[in-house]
């Protein structure tokens, strides 16, 4: 029987008649087992990370089906703003993108052209031999790709922030993902996320990109940190990765344990 919708959970539905802040985390090891694990954790979204992360194809669509079996909506940072790649992960089944180091409109309207097919765009036609048509079982796709698909723009550079209203009003973005580690570097400040240059314009690229009616999110561990930008108006915030968390894990587990049995104990019992 053909299906008339594609299964996987849409990162634009988490939006709809919603009027809390939506979070995520980061999925950087490449491995689907841990992207399963953190699946079933109760956040809205995990993030797919193959610009940093050790991935290639396989990996993403490993990981894609782990996640597709749970509510939790899957997003997929590309490496780079590159029409063949940005093709190949969506014929894998990813309905939502992240698009890293977009400094200018003109940049963003090349990631929106890539994820449209012709003559609106130039994403190659290959969705019946693919995941993301569900090898032609969803009859409907070619039409209704655009209205599936979630297109999400990185600003992460002193040269975006500047351009962060002419990229939000592209036709075809539905959101502007802001990159603090990235900016803070471009601004002199490298390693330096939380000095309040690098918080202020983050906060000034938030209200920008919500005046342009698009969605706005960044990535912010500390929590301290998060709440400022969910005060500015972000509407989602990547708030952790699986690497730190297993790293910051075994950490506590090997400071309590050295601190002597009894102490390590009622430490470990309290952190879970």
């Amino acid at each position: 029987m053909p299906l008339r919708v594609a299964p996987d959970a849409s990162f634009k539905a988490l939006f709809e008649g919603n009027d809390r802040v939506i979070t995520g985390m980061f999925l950087c090891s490449g491995d689907a087992g841990v992207a399963e694990i953190c699946a079933g954790s109760g956040l809205d979204y995990l993030l797919i990370d193959a610009e940093h992360g050790p991935m290639g194809l396989e990996s993403i669509l490993a990981q894609l089906r782990a996640i597709a079996g749970y509510p939790t909506a899957a997003v997929v940072r590309v490496p780079v703003n590159d029409p063949v790649i940005i093709k190949q992960v969506l014929d894998l089944g990813a309905q939502s993108l992240i698009v890293p180091m977009i400094n200018t409109a003109g940049q963003a309207a090349d990631a929106v052209s890539s994820v449209r097919y012709a003559p609106r765009g130039h994403r190659g036609v290959g969705a019946a031999l693919a995941r993301s048509a569900r090898w032609n079982r969803l009859p409907d796709y070619l039409q209704r790709a655009e209205e599936l698909l979630t297109v999400l723009v990185q600003i992460e550079s002193v040269e975006a922030v500047g351009n962060a209203a002419d990229i939000a009003r592209v036709d075809g973005v539905d959101g502007v993902f802001i990159g603090p580690s990235d900016l803070a570097a471009t601004m002199g400040l490298l390693g330096q996320q939380q000095h309040p240059d690098v918080v202020s314009a983050v906060v000034r690229v938030i209200r920008v990109v919500k005046d342009a009616g698009k969605i706005a999110g960044v990535n912010a561990f500390v929590p301290a940190q998060a709440q400022t930008y969910i005060d500015a108006g972000a509407d989602f915030v990547n708030v952790g990765a699986d690497v730190s968390v297993l790293a910051r894990g075994a950490e506590a587990l090997a400071a309590a344990f050295r601190a002597g049995p009894a102490d390590g104990v009622s430490a470990v019992r309290a952190s879970y």
